[in-house]
């Protein structure tokens, strides 16, 4: 098993960030049912206003192979189109479960 986690910091105003990251997570925690590889997705938005990472999510796919299978599908492309104009960094770690 894999777990794929990613953060991310978003640009705007702290309510333009907090509107962007829920319907981001609504998108991502839609997307087990979408994506055959997909075996889990949990998703947080950060509560704490000393920290400038706004959203955290990870997924859990069998294989380092399936990830890409998940960063491809189009229903992820969707979801990640959401936070693309507000999106300023992104931080991946990528590691086998075994």
């Amino acid at each position: 098993m894999v777990k794929h986690i990613v953060s991310f910091k978003l640009r705007g105003t702290t309510e333009e960030r907090r509107e962007a990251a829920e319907a981001f997570k609504s998108a991502l925690l839609a997307l087990p049912s979408q994506i055959e590889v997909l075996e889990g997705m949990e998703v947080g938005i950060n509560e704490n206003p000393a920290e400038d990472w706004d959203i955290v999510l990870t997924a859990t796919v069998p294989t380092m192979a399936d990830v890409a299978v998940y960063a491809t599908h189009p229903a992820h492309v969707a979801a990640a189109s959401i936070i693309a104009p507000c999106r300023e960094a992104r931080a991946c770690v990528d590691y086998e479960v075994k």
